[in-house]
């Protein structure tokens, strides 16, 4: 079985074709024939950075998303799967489990259906952004009728808050540049304003008040966090602490602690 993998930091060129062991489903286990990965920063950051424990074996396999089909089940595995079925997963790759291989297993419970009326490539960029979309809104913790500002809006990250937030009614502002306004009102923001670094100010001139949670995708931090009211609640995914003022709530995303919770990956194929 063949493999992309790295063995040292660097840019794209590190990457290499390396084969790996054969691999068969066991009990409560399906075997997954890849076809198609998506790329996410944090793919590129473990590239560059080799951030990854030392003691992983090499080559090091990266990715964090995947969809393909079902090729084997694992004997005494009780589900509704059969051979062919079109599925989605998220993995980590710090546990020696990336997601640039020609096959994966995965525990049945951790694989969801691919959408429907979505192609085998778009659904693999769902697992990942998606779940950590769900997360970012489950931190903020807001009620249906209140105001969410999303930064980076036109990217997956951004574009799946947008659409989730808008689906519990919340009322969506969101950022983009003039080539993708068109695209983030179609996901679902009430309100589009102009991205830049004065994005507190474009927000605040619709939202004087200031939105009462944001969700940083376009990672602005400082340059963001003025367009937050007193009192109310940022998400960051790239672990921004903030600072102490205004008593507004700071929150870090790690979809790491959602990977596991495919009934949550089972609702956003759903939601298509």
């Amino acid at each position: 079985m063949r493999g992309i993998g790295i063995t040292e930091s660097g840019g794209p060129d590190v990457f290499g074709i390396c084969e790996l062991p054969e691999v068969h489903a066991g009990p409560q286990e399906v075997r997954i024939r890849v076809r198609a990965v998506s790329v996410n920063p944090v793919d590129t950051m473990m590239r560059v950075s080799k951030q990854f424990d030392t003691d992983e074996p090499t080559p090091f396999i990266v990715g964090m998303d995947l969809a393909g089909n079902i090729d084997e089940v694992g004997p005494n595995t009780e589900t509704n799967f059969r051979v062919g079925d079109a599925v989605i997963a998220m993995v980590l790759p710090r546990e020696g489990m990336g997601a640039y291989r020609e096959s994966i297993v995965l525990p049945v419970d951790s694989v969801s259906p691919v959408p429907k009326n979505v192609s085998i490539v778009e659904a693999s960029t769902l697992s990942m952004n998606g779940l950590t979309a769900r997360q970012s809104l489950d931190q903020l913790d807001l009620s249906k009728g209140q105001t969410i500002g999303v930064t980076g809006a036109a990217g997956c990250y951004g574009g799946y808050v947008v659409q989730l937030a808008k689906s519990e009614g919340l009322r969506v502002i969101a950022d983009a540049s003039p080539k993708d306004e068109d695209l983030v009102r179609e996901l679902g923001a009430d309100i589009v304003v102009p991205r830049g670094d004065d994005i507190a100010q474009q927000m605040r001139k619709v939202v004087p008040e200031g939105v009462d949670g944001l969700a940083d995708g376009s990672v602005q931090n400082h340059l963001s966090v003025g367009a937050v009211r007193d009192g109310g609640s940022f998400v960051s995914v790239r672990y921004w602490e903030g600072t102490a003022e205004r008593e507004i709530e700071f929150h870090q995303t790690s979809v790491s602690d959602y990977f596991h919770r495919a009934e949550l990956l089972d609702q956003l194929s759903r939601k298509g």
